[in-house]
């Protein structure tokens, strides 16, 4: 296999495989992340594709002084900020909409094709708990789902994460512990709903 600055060389070069190589081995990570910000498979499918024409076209600027996972989350970020920004997508009315709708739907139409080699029950299971993680994140503000996103999925330090908001890091820290509290008491009072 490949390393990714290898890979990077190739499709600076002008090899399509090359780039195809590169963009599979990162679109589950990419699409994860997207989903986590966005809340939903239309928005996170969205900002996948803006983050991987951002690194298609910076890809001349990348230049190995950090793991290229690394230069390309910093895109990520930055476009899931932009798209943020643009679509306003995280109002209440729409969050609640939306999650009515997934409520309604029927899980096991969600299971894709290439599932059917692993437990079904497992697999309506995960889909549950991502459905559930999602519903929870979506409940907290931009900023520290953004953090929760960084700290917890994408593993940066404080520091890092300052860096990449450019904010101090004990704001960061601020904002990363009052999510956890909120998630925390939501989870709460869902457990004493049940």
């Amino acid at each position: 296999m490949k390393q990714d600055e290898a890979l990077i060389g190739d499709a600076l070069s002008g090899s399509a495989r090359a780039w195809e190589v590169l963009v599979k081995r990162y679109e589950t990570r990419v699409y994860n992340f997207s989903l986590r910000l966005m809340g939903n498979q239309t928005d996170a499918f969205d900002l996948m594709q803006e983050v991987f024409l951002g690194v298609f076209r910076n890809l001349h600027r990348f230049r190995g002084e950090s793991l290229f996972t690394t230069w390309m989350f910093r895109i990520a970020h930055n476009k899931a900020v932009d798209m943020n920004r643009r679509r306003r997508l995280f109002n209440e009315h729409d969050l609640y909409a939306q999650q009515d709708a997934e409520d309604d739907a029927d899980p096991l139409d969600q299971l894709t094709a290439d599932l059917p080699l692993q437990d079904p029950a497992a697999v309506l299971s995960e889909q549950r708990s991502n459905r559930d993680i999602n519903r929870f994140l979506s409940a907290l503000s931009w900023d520290q789902r953004l953090i929760v996103e960084l700290k917890v999925f994408q593993s940066h330090t404080f520091d890092e994460i300052a860096e990449l908001q450019d904010i101090p890091a004990n704001t960061a820290k601020t904002r990363f512990y009052t999510a956890l509290k909120k998630l925390k008491d939501l989870m709460e009072q869902e457990h004493d709903m049940s």
